[in-house]
């Protein structure tokens, strides 16, 4: 429990930024973010519809933090990637279309997981072939972008 940044016990709160983050492991961020990707187009091939949606969501969490890490040397532990990618767009030139296409990946965050997220059914019965291939094509212009921004920045 804590109380204004301090715990109870009177230990220092933890700063995610300060604490627990060193920004130049955004190489590190953007690598699991392809595995994420590489992992949605794996379990596509399986008929795991739900889990490639999850997936390519993640990749683009990941890819998105990574990119926050490297341009403004600030980690956001939120899960939203249309809000991350709104973020970028504070350095980055960001289109409407992909800012649609973030918020359509945002939707597979917590359903595809979590039976209470729907009023009967598990949640993988709930996903087509079509949801999961959106969600990787968009994932994988969403990493293009992150990609192009790092490149630009590193030289």
């Amino acid at each position: 429990m804590s109380v204004v940044g301090k715990s109870v016990l009177g230990l220092k709160k933890a700063s995610w930024d300060s604490d627990f983050m060193s920004f130049d492991r955004y190489v590190d961020w953007l690598e699991e973010a392809l595995d994420d990707y590489s992992t949605a187009q794996d379990l596509y091939k399986l008929r795991r519809y739900s889990k490639a949606a999850f997936f390519s969501h993640q990749a683009c969490e990941k890819a998105l933090k990574a990119l926050l890490m490297k341009k403004l040397r600030h980690y956001r532990p939120i899960h939203s990637v249309s809000k991350l990618l709104e973020e970028a767009s504070s350095f980055a030139q960001v289109s409407d279309d992909l800012m649609r296409k973030a918020s359509y990946l945002d939707r597979f965050f917590i359903p595809t997981r979590y039976p209470n997220a729907w009023p009967s059914g598990a949640p993988h019965k709930h996903y087509t072939e079509e949801d999961a291939k959106k969600a990787i094509e968009y994932a994988g212009e969403i990493l293009e972008f992150v990609e192009r921004e790092v490149e630009e920045s590193t030289g």
